[in-house]
């Protein structure tokens, strides 16, 4: 989603607005697994109210060409999905705004709207992911689970990504895309463009 769907990072976009990025940057630079930096993030959102969270995501612009691709997508009846490490309240958001048919993310715990600080992780095992490392969500697991759930191989997919946190995913799908993404990423891609355009050229 960040990064992809949308072009800012959605935590710093509110961290920025919200006076908190210089504690966000502590946590992202801190030497522990990427799991624990999630759980330690959410923590910075306590007491906020998730509905000017709503607003600040809202402002933040899509990528070019990316509603024209899911809705190119959808009238090829390819089914679509978000899979993000970032949260479902936004997820769900962008998911219901560009008719997109699943969204997978992390749950923050709310209270009447009011953020407790407190994550569900996607991830709540803390199962390793492909690579072994822990994050708060494994996206290759959550393609093979779709996969499984639509009756389809993963040969028949496209995966967009451009994070560490995307590879499993590039990997196992038919055709792997890294989208504005470091050399890290690249190198497990099937495809490397900044045009997300390029994905219609796989349907």
């Amino acid at each position: 989603m960040d990064g992809t769907i949308i072009k800012d990072r959605t935590i710093f976009v509110i961290a920025e607005k919200k006076g908190f990025k210089d504690k966000l940057w502590d946590i992202w630079n801190a030497n522990i697994k990427p799991y624990q930096k999630s759980i330690e993030i959410a923590k910075l959102l306590s007491g906020f109210d998730s509905r000017d969270f709503l607003k600040i995501f809202r402002e933040i612009s899509l990528q070019e060409k990316a509603q024209e691709v899911i809705k190119k997508l959808k009238e090829h009846g390819v089914k679509t999905a978000i899979i993000t490490d970032s949260y479902q309240l936004f997820a769900n958001d962008l998911k219901k705004r560009l008719k997109i048919d699943y969204a997978f993310a992390n749950q923050l715990i709310m209270n009447n709207y009011i953020i407790t600080g407190e994550l569900i992780l996607n991830n709540s095992s803390k199962v390793p992911c492909e690579n072994g490392i822990i994050y708060s969500i494994c996206k290759g697991f959550i393609l093979d689970q779709l996969c499984e759930r639509l009756n389809i191989k993963n040969m028949e997919t496209i995966a967009v990504g451009d994070g560490i946190v995307d590879i499993g995913m590039i990997k196992k799908a038919g055709v792997g895309i890294a989208f504005k993404s470091s050399e890290k990423v690249q190198k497990h891609a099937d495809v490397i463009t900044d045009d997300l355009g390029v994905v219609l050229d796989y349907i």
